[in-house]
């Protein structure tokens, strides 16, 4: 799924509303509550769908107050658990690019030809080499 539809409405609305700051403010906090809602509902799928017991949420858009509080509180009533980093490994992903910089130093590459993919289903991925039997 995606909210590029989404980003480009408020984008729209914004414009179209000018410059009054509580306009804006009240758009982005209907924005907020928007996407909150949706990857709270999308997570609750996930757990049913799949029987898994544990959600992490990791990347910038784990930082959000808002987010933790509505996963959280789905976790609680789905009987389930909801992981996140702490706050200071959020807000940039300065610790993945060290990381990739310190695998590439180990020697380890990804080839220039590699196929790039907006969307790829992890379970067409054939198994890691060092996990096969």
């Amino acid at each position: 799924f995606s909210f590029s539809g989404l980003k480009t409405q408020v984008r729209l609305l914004i414009e179209e509303q000018g410059d009054d700051a509580q306009t804006r403010a009240d758009i982005a906090a209907a924005f907020q509550q928007a996407v909150v809602e949706t990857l709270a509902i999308k997570s609750r799928r996930a757990w049913q769908e799949t029987g898994y017991r544990d959600l992490v949420v990791a990347g910038g858009v784990s930082a959000n107050r808002l987010l933790r509080q509505a996963l959280q509180q789905e976790a609680e009533k789905q009987r389930r658990r909801v992981y996140f980093p702490p706050l200071a490994l959020c807000g940039d992903n300065a610790l993945m690019i060290a990381f990739a910089a310190a695998q590439r130093y180990d020697g380890h590459d990804s080839p220039l030809d590699i196929e790039v993919r907006a969307r790829w289903e992890l379970s067409s991925l054939p198994p890691h080499p060092a996990r096969q039997p």
